[in-house]
């Protein structure tokens, strides 16, 4: 587990409110989450939840790809398309945060159904993080286009690609609440970390070899440092996967 903002607070609210959940509720829930029409809103609220997540997901996994083809094209209209961007994945989170404050002001979600949209709430928030890191990416790519400028790109397109599947590997592992998956996509995480300490000193190599690649390497080590960041945040998702299938909290990159 890397960098988690309130972690540790939010897990202890989690299992509090799961503890609160399960006393309260237990085999004596609501004729509405018994079955009938109550219980399928509450489903298609879920699902619908679940969707947006996806599509945030998808948006983010786009605009990692995009950001690194902008600094490898040196095309500075993609670098500018993402950095726009950036605002539809924010709104998606806005959206999946109202979605969840409603459905649990309404309809009473079960101890399973509050696990499920807790972690898709912090999903949420790791998923605008990363469109965060490719944003980042893009502003720098903007700044490193149309100047002439030496470029030693050393492993950072293989970090960009890796970064790219890891987003797909998550998603593919949260819709279906595989945490054989999540587990698999966070051990790759010592891969990212392992080609960005390469990029790192072989961009400091070419650094003090050349005066000329002072600027663009500065640029280029923040670069690393974006997509290295972004295999931290698959990694966190990762847990939640785990927390959702397992109803386990457990620290996957240690």
């Amino acid at each position: 587990m890397t960098d988690r903002p309130m972690s540790d607070t939010l897990h202890l609210q989690i299992g509090e409110i799961l503890d609160r959940a399960g006393k309260e509720l237990g085999s004596t829930v609501t004729e509405q989450h018994r079955g009938g029409l109550g219980r399928d809103t509450l489903e298609r609220e879920l699902r619908e939840i679940r969707d947006v997540v996806l599509r945030m997901g998808a948006a983010a996994e786009h605009a990692i790809g995009d950001a690194v083809r902008a600094l490898l094209d040196d095309d500075r209209a993609l670098a500018q398309a993402v950095i726009d961007g950036d605002v539809r994945i924010n709104e998606l989170q806005r959206e999946v945060a109202g979605l969840i404050t409603t459905v649990i002001a309404t309809q009473q979600p079960v101890a399973r159904d509050l696990r499920f949209l807790l972690s898709l709430d912090h999903v949420g928030y790791e998923l605008e993080r990363i469109g965060d890191h490719a944003k980042s990416v893009a502003k720098h790519a903007l700044r490193l286009t149309n100047h002439g400028q030496s470029r030693p790109l050393v492993g950072l397109p293989e970090m960009g690609a890796l970064a790219v599947r890891q987003v797909h590997a998550i998603l593919g592992a949260l819709l279906e609440v595989d945490e054989v998956a999540a587990r698999q996509v966070a051990a790759v995480d010592d891969d990212i970390d392992a080609q960005y300490h390469a990029s790192f000193a072989e961009l400091l190599e070419a650094m003090r070899a050349d005066a000329a690649n002072v600027d663009s390497g500065t640029h280029l080590l923040l670069v690393a440092h974006d997509l290295e960041r972004i295999g931290d945040r698959v990694t966190n998702i990762a847990e939640d996967v785990v927390f959702l299938a397992t109803g386990e909290i457990e620290d996957l990159n240690p």
